[in-house]
């Protein structure tokens, strides 16, 4: 069974995450990301894309279950190399991507949301990073797009401590472009996509192209290197404490090791 569904209407691909209870972020999700991306990239009658999550939230995280059956850092290396990679495609794909937020959009969920191109976002949403609340790091190349978004210190900030940021904050920091009501963000997200689909497909394209000139040259260096991290933190001791006391709802004691 599928996690993500999409239909395609008025120019607009509209894409559902469906993976309840917390829309969580497994590697099949990502995958089918990557499959709804190859199916529309070549259509005309596609130009431009939705996504957003059914239920509670956008995706209030990676799936740390998931996580439990992988023991090798190698190979956590691997799984952090292949969200990137579809996240990248995301941010450099020739059509607009634009992420419906509400509820929450932690973690990989956050990471999903970055490598789009326009956030639009519930105002009390929670956006944050809180990876290293289990004794972990991003993996999807958070560590790199959120100082770009909401600068260093707040990046450095909102990382070390693990807390979110609401929707109306993440405006006001840059991480979003704009804040509604609940019951409203879907129907402004998709009222923007229809506006983008009307634009010329050559000049957004050129568009999209162009903003990726505005990358600093060290962005690939620093996704290697989060790559690297995730690998060797998830086969620790204190990764291993985070996860079990994740599961077990219990504050998890870490000791370095």
């Amino acid at each position: 069974m599928g996690f993500l569904t999409w239909e395609n209407e008025q120019m607009v691909s509209t894409a559902t995450i469906e993976r309840p209870p917390a829309n969580a972020l497994a590697s099949q999700l990502i995958e089918e990301i990557d499959q709804w991306l190859t199916a529309v990239e070549h259509d005309p009658e596609v130009r431009s894309l939705l996504i957003h999550g059914k239920g509670r939230f956008f995706s209030a995280g990676a799936d740390i279950k998931e996580f439990t059956q992988i023991e090798d850092g190698a190979a956590f290396s691997e799984l952090a190399r292949r969200g990137q990679r579809v996240f990248e495609r995301m941010e450099s794909f020739s059509k607009p991507i634009i992420a419906s937020i509400h509820g929450a959009a932690l973690g990989g969920g956050l990471e999903l949301a970055m490598g789009c191109h326009i956030r639009y976002v519930s105002e009390e949403a929670k956006l944050g990073l809180p990876e290293l609340q289990l004794g972990l790091v991003p993996g999807f190349a958070g560590s790199q797009r959120l100082p770009r978004f909401v600068g260093f210190a707040k990046a450095a900030e909102m990382l070390l401590t693990s807390e979110p940021i609401s929707g109306k904050e993440a405006v006001q920091w840059g991480l979003a472009n704009q804040a509604f009501p609940e019951e409203e963000v879907f129907e402004k997200s998709k009222a923007l996509a229809l506006k983008m689909a009307q634009k010329s497909p050559l000049s957004v394209k050129a568009a999209l192209d162009l903003l990726q000139y505005a990358k600093t040259a060290d962005f690939e260096q620093g996704v290697q290197k989060e790559a690297d991290w995730f690998g060797e933190v998830f086969v620790s001791n204190d990764a291993k404490e985070g996860i079990d006391a994740f599961i077990q709802k219990r504050t998890p004691v870490f000791k370095g090791e």
